[in-house]
């Protein structure tokens, strides 16, 4: 299915539009998505203690309760702005409030792009004058969602969209995603920018914890680079459009829409891995048999972010000796005797250790195995029970190429 073709949630009106933000002439830069209705939201927000003036302002209306409205620019990340930085998002929030008749504090502003320059307002407000003008014009709920996908990218080659439908207490109802990410892509919170739209109806209590605990199997279990942005949000907005019973915590359809969120979210996850800045490859580190979940966190994380590594998974070259150092540098009290690590692509695999030395298997199969555009690397510390799953992808010359430029 294209992105054209996936419905959005009801309640919900997309759009994006070209304002001559970003770099390259033409180019989407500004997306609008407006509610019909106050939704029930939560969000989470970069860690990183240097955050870009929208998350600022996002933070302060998040927390006073119901969103109608996001705008967001590519193209100029409005970071390390000050003063100037803070009153554009501001006006920005104003603006989109005006235009769509609705109150400023629900109004979330997200940027994405180049750090340490202001942001062109009137750039800005003549893209934002012109999606509302889209917004106002259009009455259907689809087409307009590829173009807000678009508007969002920065060094990211494709859209990413992922939509699934649930039934709630006897009624249809659907959870929409739509994520921007390549590269400066590492927890923790989730580093990069994700607008999920649900139209069931969903307490303020429970949709927090739902995302809280979505985005610890999802987004915080990912890393391309190791860097964490000053810019990363992830948002969810319900417009109880569905009109099935208020999800609750341990109410009868909670579990469902907590599954289906995990779900999005997942895909969403995979996506930005797959694209990560340069990227052939996509990969998932599975780390089983550890003391408990954040100690195979940990260990999986350590061999997910190893430029050795990912530079080796590049060249399909099975050094499984880069996977083991990283293990032994996580930090986790492993025991180098007991370490099995695998390869699979697709239904192959390839032990290449066990209990810490080599299995004596076929380098030349081995290569064969990592041209793969889809890998896993297994490890088995023998140590518990627990689990865990990290994606990854490699580290090409692409990588270097993009972000050797990328202000200039």
């Amino acid at each position: 299915m294209s992105n054209d073709q996936i419905k959005i949630p009801k309640g919900f009106i997309l759009t994006g539009v070209a304002a001559g933000i970003a770099r390259k002439k033409g180019k989407l830069d500004v997306g609008l998505i407006y509610a019909r209705q106050p939704c029930t939201a939560a969000a989470l927000f970069t860690t990183n203690k240097v955050k870009a003036a929208p998350i600022l302002l996002s933070q302060r209306h998040i927390a006073k309760g119901q969103v109608q409205a996001v705008v967001v620019n590519s193209g100029n990340a409005n970071a390390c702005t000050g003063t100037q930085g803070i009153n554009t998002a501001w006006e920005s929030a104003k603006l989109t409030a005006a235009g769509l008749q609705v109150k400023p504090e629900q109004v979330i502003v997200a940027s994405t792009g180049v750090i340490g320059v202001p942001l062109p307002f009137e750039k800005l407000k003549k893209g934002i004058e012109k999606a509302i003008e889209k917004i106002k014009l259009s009455s259907a709920r689809c087409h307009l969602l590829s173009d807000f996908s678009r508007s969002i990218m920065t060094t990211d080659t494709i859209p990413k969209i992922v939509s699934v439908n649930f039934m709630a207490s006897g009624k249809k109802a659907m959870i929409t995603g739509v994520a921007k990410g390549s590269g400066m892509i590492h927890p923790s919170m989730a580093t990069m920018l994700v607008f999920i739209m649900t139209d069931a109806v969903v307490g303020k209590d429970f949709l927090k914890i739902a995302l809280k605990n979505s985005v610890e199997q999802s987004f915080n279990m990912l890393t391309v680079d190791g860097d964490t942005s000053t810019n990363d949000m992830v948002l969810v907005m319900a417009s109880g459009q569905a009109g099935n019973k208020s999800i609750m915590v341990q109410s009868r359809d909670s579990e469902v829409f907590a599954q289906k969120l995990r779900q999005v979210s997942q895909g969403l996850t995979k996506m930005i891995a797959r694209d990560g800045e340069g990227a052939t490859k996509l990969v998932e580190v599975v780390v089983n048999g550890a003391r408990d979940f954040t100690a195979a966190k940990k260990v999986a994380m350590a061999v997910a972010k190893s430029s050795l590594v990912k530079t080796a998974l590049f060249g399909n070259d099975p050094n499984w000796g880069r996977i083991v150092a990283a293990i032994g540098y996580s930090g986790e009290n492993i025991n180098p005797d007991s370490i099995d690590i695998a390869i699979v692509a697709g239904n192959r695999k390839i032990h290449m250790c066990r209990n810490g030395v080599d299995s004596g298997f076929s380098e030349t199969r081995a290569r064969q195995l990592l041209r793969g555009k889809e890998l896993k690397i297994l490890i088995n510390l023998k140590q518990g029970r627990a689990a865990a799953v990290v994606y990854t992808c490699d580290f090409t010359h692409g990588y270097i190429d993009i972000n050797a430029s990328y202000r200039t």
